[in-house]
């Protein structure tokens, strides 16, 4: 088997959004920081060791060359890993307070953690998450043993 070229990781996640400032309003309220990249048609939001790209749904459909139509259940959801149940609850109150729908309020869950889950103005589906058999580290991203 061949290694791979870089290691595996995911720098950019782009949502397709009906209204971009106002999914900007959203976003930044939740911390995350709007950069000099953005322009009149695309924001690009800094996370800690990511950037959030927010485009217009239709405009990103054709770019994928796929149709916009559909919604519902995408069979996604992006996570918020923190480092209590605390810090849970105050995130997932900070997104329903910046507009977020809440879907599912933090609670013990099956796994052993603690997790809710909220959507953003999109329908675009967060869960927010402590999970104690997972170690974050200083940039707050998460950490598993991997097999060598």
């Amino acid at each position: 088997m061949t290694a791979p070229v870089t290691a595996a990781h995911v720098s950019m996640v782009t949502l397709g959004v009906a209204d971009l400032a106002r999914s900007r309003t959203f976003y930044e309220a939740l911390g995350w920081r709007n950069t000099k990249a953005s322009q009149p048609t695309v924001v690009f939001l800094q996370g800690n060791n990511i950037v959030l790209g927010l485009y217009g749904r239709e405009p990103l459909a054709e770019d994928a060359e796929v149709s916009s139509e559909g919604s519902g259940f995408k069979a996604v959801s992006l996570a918020i890993n923190l480092p209590s149940n605390a810090d849970v609850d105050r995130v997932h109150a900070q997104a329903v307070a910046a507009g977020a729908a809440n879907l599912k309020t933090p609670q013990n869950v099956f796994w052993g953690g603690y997790s809710g889950y909220f959507a953003d103005p999109d329908g675009h589906m967060w869960e927010v998450a402590h999970n104690p058999f997972a170690s974050l580290d200083d940039t707050g991203a998460m950490r598993l043993e991997v097999f060598e």
